[in-house]
C-alpha cells in the first residue's frame, strides 16, 4: 500500500518555473514506477511524465518534452516534477501516481489528491 501527497502547485506567470513534489508513505516506494498526470477543467486526465523505479528511465508527453523534468529520490520517498517555461495550457490539477506500467492512467494503482497549477498569461 502506498499513499501519495502532492505539493508545490500555485499561481504563476507564463514563462515561470515551478517544482512539484510528491511524498509517498509505505516501505515499497522504491519498487514502483512513478508518474505525473494532469487534468484541466472539462478535459480528461492526461499523462505528463513517468520514471522507472531506479530513476534511470524517464518518459514524457510530447506537450511537455524539453520543458518538464521528472526525477525521484528513493531515500526521501519523493518524486519531483520540475516545470520550466510554463504556458497557460499547462494549467491543471497535477496528480502523482504509483505502480503504473504505461501512459494510461488506468495502469496506475495509487493516486494522490492532486495539486493545482495555474499559469496566468
Amino acid at each position: 500500500q502506498v499513499q501519495l501527497a502532492e505539493s508545490g502547485g500555485e499561481l504563476v506567470q507564463a514563462g515561470d518555473s515551478l517544482r512539484l513534489s510528491c511524498v509517498a508513505s509505505g516501505r515499497t516506494f522504491s519498487y514502483y514506477k512513478m508518474g505525473w498526470f494532469r487534468q484541466a477543467p472539462g478535459k480528461e486526465r492526461e499523462f505528463v511524465a513517468s520514471i522507472s523505479w531506479s530513476g534511470g528511465h524517464t518518459f514524457y508527453a510530447d506537450s511537455v518534452k524539453g520543458r518538464f523534468t521528472i526525477s525521484r529520490d528513493n531515500a526521501k520517498k519523493t518524486v519531483y516534477l520540475q516545470m520550466n517555461s510554463l504556458k497557460s495550457e499547462d494549467t491543471a490539477v497535477y496528480y502523482c501516481a504509483a505502480g503504473g506500467g504505461s501512459v494510461s492512467s488506468s495502469s496506475y494503482a495509487y493516486w494522490g489528491l492532486g495539486t493545482q497549477v495555474t499559469v496566468s498569461s
